[in-house]
């Protein structure tokens, strides 16, 4: 695991015991042997990479010394990336090549990062198994019967299958956190505003949150550190520089108090992940944190109040794929004819779906109904969580409910798939710093991950237990998959 992290690389990079393009070709290599049974990119650009990383060669050679100078990484298909197409898996844009980069994009190119492609996801982001891809489903590299998890199923996989260093996935509802669970990879969702959402095509504007996936929390440190804060084009961004995460994690949890939330505990965890979650809350005691049970009362209406509004501001910023702007253009008798066959044959079954929903939760008679009062939910949610911040320095509790289900399992059932994120849901209402972190497996081999969670901008504490758990649990995290 420590051979295979980005810092790891990076310093085997500076010490020239590795070229740049060597590393490239390797992972190119991988990508071409073992990405026709995961599926994890859309998009692979073999002759850019290895231009980028003949460029970081010459500049390792001159002695410039950059975060991730010469490291390979991938890139979700719902990020902007200049001259290289941003699908966000999805027949409307299949063709789309955006004129700029996203402002994460523009860090990690300006941190000297190799860009090996677009990884898939489920369409526009709606989904929680990389089934929803207009393309084809993301297979989970430690049994490839098995969802990697979503939206960003891809970026998971590409992670734990050793197709890249690292990746960047985007969380709206759990979609970095749950995948990086099913996957057994560390995924990390930043304070809301700590990242850019600059070039992020947009999902529900108040919840999409950019965040790194990784093998190792130090890495994933590392990343946020590049990619993350203030952007005077994001006008959401945090104004404040960030903290200078690598050192804090090095610093000591121990007398940390960690909260338990009893209604996290109760029906619907399967016994499988109780039992791997109850070995890291115990290596957390060992550590010498305090554990204390918290409640968070209003956690039970998350997933209804998320439903209204994620598909709310869906159906607003779907709006602008009209078939005359950019992306699919199916022609019609007029002008209203066209937007309805573009639209129809342009989204997928699932963004349909929450187009309607969210069309009918804003509609005259029923905002007040449904929109608001979810609304009024969300500041409930925002409530138990400061209340009980004000108990304990951060909470832990499971990343998803169950461990990787089956492909097709949950399909045909939506409500059961939703289900998929309610854990991780509440985080996102509330703008709070979440990492998931693989602590175990279950007896068929599948990982399970927790999730720790701290009070909004506290994600360098929120890194540090990670950081700690990881290294007292010290996992073997290679998947079968070779």
């Amino acid at each position: 695991m420590e051979e295979r992290s980005i810092l790891s690389l990076r310093e085997r990079l500076r010490r020239r015991e590795l070229s740049a393009e060597e590393l490239t070709r390797y992972f190119l290599e991988r990508i071409e042997r073992l990405d026709p049974k995961v599926k994890a990119y859309i998009t692979v650009t073999p002759e850019e990479a290895l231009a980028q990383a003949r460029e970081a060669d010459r500049r390792l050679s001159s002695g410039e010394d950059l975060p991730l100078l010469g490291i390979p990484v991938a890139i979700k298909d719902n990020i902007c990336t200049r001259g290289v197409r941003t699908t966000c898996a999805s027949r409307i844009l299949e063709n789309f090549v955006p004129p700029y980069d996203a402002t994460v994009v523009e860090r990690l190119k300006a941190a000297g990062a190799v860009i090996l492609g677009k990884t898939n996801l489920d369409e526009f982001a709606m989904g929680s198994s990389t089934e929803n891809s207009a393309f084809f489903p993301t297979r989970n590299p430690w049994n490839l019967e098995r969802v990697p998890g979503g939206s960003s199923g891809g970026s998971a996989a590409a992670v734990s299958a050793w197709l890249c260093a690292g990746a960047l996935g985007s969380d709206t509802g759990g979609s970095i956190r749950q995948p990086a669970s099913f996957c057994g990879v560390v995924g990390f969702k930043p304070t809301y505003g700590r990242v850019s959402r600059y070039g992020l095509v947009a999902f529900a504007s108040s919840l999409d949150q950019i965040g790194p996936l990784s093998r190792t929390v130090a890495d994933a440190a590392l990343l946020l550190q590049v990619i993350g804060g203030p952007d005077p084009r994001d006008s959401t961004s945090y104004p404040e520089p960030q903290p200078d995460y690598l050192s804090e994690l090095e610093r000591s949890p121990e007398g940390l108090r960690i909260g338990i939330p009893r209604e996290c505990f109760s029906e619907g965890l399967s016994e499988e992940v109780r039992r791997v979650l109850d070995g890291a809350l115990q290596a957390v005691k060992d550590m010498g944190c305090e554990i204390k049970e918290v409640s968070l009362p209003h956690l039970e209406y998350a997933l209804p109040a998320y439903y209204i509004i994620a598909p709310a501001e869906a159906s607003s910023n779907l709006a602008r794929y009209d078939g005359v702007k950019y992306g699919l253009r199916v022609s019609g008798r007029d002008l209203m004819d066209m937007y309805k066959k573009t639209r129809s044959q342009g989204f997928g079954p699932e963004v349909k779906r929450r187009i309607m929903l969210g069309t009918y939760a804003l509609s005259a008679g029923y905002y007040e109904a449904f929109y608001r009062k979810a609304s009024q939910i969300r500041t409930l949610i925002i409530r138990d969580f400061e209340e009980a911040f004000s108990e304990v320095d951060l909470i832990l509790m499971p990343a998803s409910p169950t461990p990787a289900f089956r492909l097709g399992e949950k399909t045909d059932d939506p409500l059961q798939m939703y289900l998929s994120d309610i854990y991780t849901i509440p985080v996102n209402l509330a703008g709070l710093p979440g990492l998931s972190l693989p602590v175990g497996f279950t007896e068929e081999g599948l990982p399970v991950g927790v999730q720790i969670i701290g009070p909004q901008l506290a994600d360098a504490p929120v890194l540090r237990l990670g950081h700690t758990l990881e290294k007292t649990l010290g996992l073997n995290l290679q998947p079968p998959l070779e």
